[in-house]
């Protein structure tokens, strides 16, 4: 049967570093230092310069061709790019994916943009596998994309610390049919439209479009549009949800939780990520906790893969559990086998 397989993956990170103490001033002191980082769980996060290279589209480009350099990929391998980047970008209504195809010169490539906010990346890989299954003309898939929707933060908004995580970069990983190594088992996603417009950017729209008198304000109006709204509905579905995703999909791994030796997991606050480890049977030893990058929206699982290579941490044979949640409200969770099939 074919299967498919992650061939490596690449990251690009800015140069401007965002610190706890930073974070606590910008909140106004609401937030100490020392509550930042034992709470929220952020000692540093990286941010956007001025500089061209970190814009969205450009990013994910950037950690691409870093993807390209790191496996030796070809990128007239490439048959299909899903740009996971988010909507915050350099010029609206331009196609990431396109951008990023010029940009690495994969010509004989297509191109669709995926938006499942920070599940876009987990997301992405199970699209890229059922198509690569389904249609014998995709062999090669590149998911790859820019994140900095931290730009909108309002950090003396309090029900947004949830948000205040928020970091820059760039990621990039591909997929390849028959590839015989590091094989993505299973997949699991649900969503929860009744949380669809309970968070976002309020201002801007055709809902409420910019005008003189609010532009300022419009540039910081990331938000809870329905805080109260959100934190009851999560608070009674988000952790089942996750659980079952993950469950789900190691049930199609024909695994179970006990043979998870790796948790890939985005950046949440401090107890929630060691809440879910032990839920899991796991230790701290079978993660890595983003602290010192901040939550890159859907780059933080590329990050979480590639940094656990370096550190030893995934190794072959090794089983991987990915998993991200984003607003809107989606979970998700992949199941990796590294090393040979």
């Amino acid at each position: 049967m074919d299967h498919v397989g992650i061939v490596g993956t690449g990251v690009y990170l800015p140069k401007t570093i965002m610190t706890a103490k930073e974070i606590s001033e910008a909140t106004g002191g609401t937030w100490s230092e020392e509550a930042v980082i034992s709470k929220l769980g952020i000692r540093q996060k990286y941010i956007s310069s001025p500089a061209v290279e970190d814009g969205t589209q450009e990013m994910g480009a950037l950690a691409a061709l870093k993807c390209l350099e790191n496996t030796g990929v070809d990128p007239m391998e490439i048959d299909l790019i899903l740009c996971m980047g988010e909507e915050w970008k350099e010029y609206p209504l331009t196609t990431s994916a396109l951008y990023i195809q010029d940009r690495i010169g994969a010509w004989n490539a297509w191109g669709i943009d995926v938006q499942n906010r920070c599940c876009t990346c987990v997301s992405a890989m199970k699209m890229a596998r059922d198509m690569i299954i389904a249609d014998p003309q995709i062999n090669t898939v590149l998911i790859a994309g820019g994140y900095r929707n931290g730009d909108f933060l309002d950090y003396t908004d309090k029900d947004m610390s949830m948000m205040y995580n928020l970091a820059v970069g760039g990621g990039a990983i591909i997929l390849k049919r028959n590839w015989g190594r590091n094989l993505l088992l299973g997949s699991r996603i649900i969503s929860d439209g009744s949380l669809s417009r309970t968070a976002g950017v309020q201002i801007g729209g055709i809902a409420q479009p910019y005008t003189r008198e609010n532009l300022e304000e419009a540039m910081h109006s990331l938000r809870l549009m329905e805080p109260v709204k959100m934190k009851d509905r999560l608070n009674v579905v988000s952790m089942p949800n996750w659980y079952k995703c993950i469950d789900d999909s190691l049930a199609q791994a024909g695994l179970e939780r006990k043979d998870i030796d790796y948790l890939d997991i985005l950046h949440i606050k401090r107890s929630g990520h060691l809440g879910m480890l032990a839920d899991l049977g796991l230790t701290e030893e079978n993660s890595i906790y983003l602290e010192d990058y901040g939550h890159i929206g859907q780059v933080d699982q590329i990050l979480s893969l590639e940094l656990a290579l370096k550190e030893g941490k995934v190794k072959d044979g090794s089983v991987i559990c990915m998993i991200a949640a984003g607003i809107g409200y989606v979970w998700a969770a992949n199941i990796i086998r590294w090393g040979e099939a």
